[in-house]
């Protein structure tokens, strides 16, 4: 995982930023990788290499989001540490929402789109071969964060495409997120579990 701060984002998505250091025992990410940056959206790693603090340049710090070598090495040296671990050079692209929908970020719902996502869920439990299914899976995603979907479909006794498939179909109302392994609930799925039990019906006065 990649995490950034706050001040970094918006270089972050307009692409200005598209190279970040870090120091670590051992890697973290791999080239090729897709890694969800909180929340902006997904970062799409092209490549890492280990490097010297010597080597790092004055490019390097701007593609990096800072005025110059030193203030980069500062900020090294302050939040990531040094100590024995290797630095690694990460050049990345922004990938957008990645495969979030936009609403996943969004938590303030009234009571009548509480109940339509019910309604919703209710939908997909009638509609399905196996079962009632939603409940169990937002709360199985919930206790078991950035777990393999195989592991996950394993915990409840399912085959691991079509758990995935219904993974998607909440995906699509918002509740759930992909990383590169496994899934989390998003902000607005954090919401929707906090006051299910709480909902009222809403008469639609038709």
């Amino acid at each position: 995982m990649l995490l950034f701060q706050k001040r970094f984002h918006d270089g972050i998505a307009s692409g200005a930023i598209d190279l970040t250091f870090r120091t670590w025992a051992r890697p973290h990410v791999k080239a090729g990788g897709r890694y969800r940056c909180h929340p902006i959206g997904v970062v799409e790693v092209e490549s890492i290499e280990r490097v010297t603090l010597e080597s790092i340049t004055d490019r390097d710090a701007v593609r990096s989001g800072f005025g110059d070598r030193e203030e980069l090495l500062a900020y090294m040296a302050q939040v990531q540490g040094n100590g024995d671990r290797e630095v690694f050079r990460i050049e990345f692209r922004y990938g957008g929402d990645g495969d979030r929908v936009s609403v996943a970020l969004e938590t303030d719902m009234s009571d009548e789109d509480i109940e339509a996502i019910a309604e919703k869920l209710a939908r997909h439990d009638a509609r399905s071969a196996h079962g009632a299914w939603t409940s169990e899976t937002l709360e199985l995603i919930r206790r078991h964060p950035q777990v393999a979907a195989s592991k996950l479909a394993a915990m409840v006794g399912r085959e691991k495409l079509a758990f995935k498939a219904d993974v998607v179909k909440l995906k699509k109302l918002g509740l759930t997120q992909s990383f590169e392994v496994g899934y989390e609930i998003s902000p607005r799925g954090l919401e929707w579990l906090r006051r299910r039990k709480k909902r009222k019906p809403v008469k639609s006065g038709r």
